[in-house]
């Protein structure tokens, strides 16, 4: 490792945690009281608490080697339907896309045309504020054929992920974003990029107004302004913690998944948001 060797992210109900040398050193208030999602995971948070938040990072880092040399990078089945990473590896895996722009803890901002590495780079990261290169994590990602932004600094600069990847001669790429800000300027500057706003818990009503104009698709997480946001989306998938899309193209990628599994799905029109019967507590 190069630097000091820190990691910063967000974990359930938008908690700031902050990982040095493999260990938890700090851990903020989460803003959410009850998610069922986190309920499922591996480790599950059954209180939003900061010490039921901790086992749940730790227990990753064993498992899985988060934040460390040891990071596994490939992952193989969906870990929920309607995920970030599930969507866009499923869309990769079809042919729909030809790359994502991701991040990752130990490499930062990436670009991935391997469906494994897609899921198991995103499909195990909740919110990564800020890294630092690990060259074993950097090595195993290029070894699985992504490209790091910079391996030198492990910088999360999704735009510049996108200059990269059509560097690399991708054309039809998506990138992931929980910035809306940053979102904007994607469109703006390569408006055919296909972006899906992630990470949302705790967003403000403008900046929720500006990632639902500017994103394909856009995660829900426990965000109230994003719920009213997406009054205008085309389709919803899920509704505890639902998936909007918001345009023809994150609509296509949502129903190409649902091709491609054998899982039972309803179908019907509504109006949108449909609340689910279970939903994270408070919606923020």
């Amino acid at each position: 490792m190069s630097g000091r060797d820190e990691h910063i992210i967000e974990a359930a109900g938008r908690c700031r945690v902050v990982i040095r040398n493999g260990r938890v050193v700090e851990v903020g208030t989460p803003q959410i009281r009850d998610c069922p999602l986190a309920r499922r995971f591996a480790c599950p948070v059954e209180e939003m608490t900061p010490e039921a938040i901790q086992r749940n990072i730790e227990a990753r880092i064993r498992s899985f080697g988060m934040c460390t040399p040891e990071r596994e990078v490939l992952a193989g089945p969906d870990f929920v339907p309607f995920g970030a990473s599930e969507l866009l590896s499923s869309a990769v895996r079809r042919g729909d896309l030809d790359a994502v722009v991701i991040a990752s803890d130990g490499a930062g901002t990436l670009v991935a045309a391997n469906p494994a590495l897609i899921q198991g780079i995103g499909g195990r990261m909740s919110g990564l504020v800020k890294t630092c290169p690990i060259p074993a994590v950097i090595a195993r990602i290029e070894e699985n054929g992504g490209v790091v932004l910079d391996p030198g600094t492990a910088v999360i600069d999704q735009i510049a992920g996108v200059a990269l990847a059509r560097t690399l001669g991708h054309r039809r790429i998506a990138v992931t974003t929980a910035i809306a800000a940053e979102a904007a300027a994607i469109r703006e500057r390569f408006p055919e990029t296909v972006i899906v706003a992630v990470h949302t818990t705790g967003v403000s009503q403008e900046d929720a107004v500006l990632m639902a104009g500017a994103a394909d698709l856009v995660t829900a997480c426990a965000s109230q302004h994003i719920r009213e946001a997406a009054k205008t989306a085309l389709l919803q998938a899920g509704t505890s913690i639902p998936v909007f899309a918001m345009t023809r193209a994150g609509k296509a990628i949502v129903l190409g998944k649902v091709a491609e599994t054998d899982q039972p799905f309803i179908i019907h029109g509504a109006r949108l948001p449909v609340p689910g019967s279970q939903s994270p507590e408070p919606l923020c």
